[in-house]
């Protein structure tokens, strides 16, 4: 099964987890885990990862992914982030895929996180959103724009076929 959206890019991911800093035994959230993708990364350091979704499909791939990497610590839920987030009582890092009622959520993890929300974007409304809701809860650090493009052969030659720009943009909590 293909969700719309896609799994984050390897590189995408890696610079989005050294931005969120998840140490060994943190309990982590991964908000909109559509394939797993990060939260299967996050679950190799992390102590445990809380994976949500909307989308029912997205939840049946990303639990399947996690099984096949062995990733026992993630648990995930189906369901309204702003509705999920209400129960659980702290978190040491964030990462948001998603952009659905970002600032409720954002305000709800200001409230719960201890260290860094990351949010990854590929629309610069969401971008705009994010840092205006960050800058109001004073928890903004900064926004990266991160451009990739991936080799593939072109005759006796290679060529550069360049993927979608993503923002990374990093909440600093106390």
């Amino acid at each position: 099964m293909v969700l719309k959206g896609g799994p984050t890019q390897d590189e995408i991911m890696a610079i989005s987890l050294f931005k969120l800093g998840v140490r060994s035994g943190d309990t982590v959230a991964d908000i909109g885990c559509g394939t797993g993708k990060v939260a299967i990364a996050m679950a190799a350091d992390a102590g445990s990862v809380i994976a949500m979704d909307r989308r029912e499909e997205a939840i049946t791939v990303a639990e399947q992914a996690a099984l096949n990497a062995g990733a026992s610590n993630i648990e995930f839920y189906c369901g309204e982030a702003t509705d999920l987030l209400r129960d659980i009582p702290s978190l040491n890092c964030a990462f948001i895929g998603g952009s659905q009622s970002l600032e409720t959520i954002l305000e709800l993890l200001a409230e719960r996180v201890e260290r860094t929300i990351v949010v990854n974007a590929v629309l610069l409304d969401t971008v705009y959103e994010a840092v205006r809701v960050m800058k109001k809860l004073n928890i903004f650090e900064e926004v990266v724009q991160v451009q990739v493009a991936r080799s593939y052969p072109l005759g006796k030659s290679l060529m550069f076929r360049p993927i979608d720009p993503v923002f990374i943009v990093t909440g600093r909590v106390a």
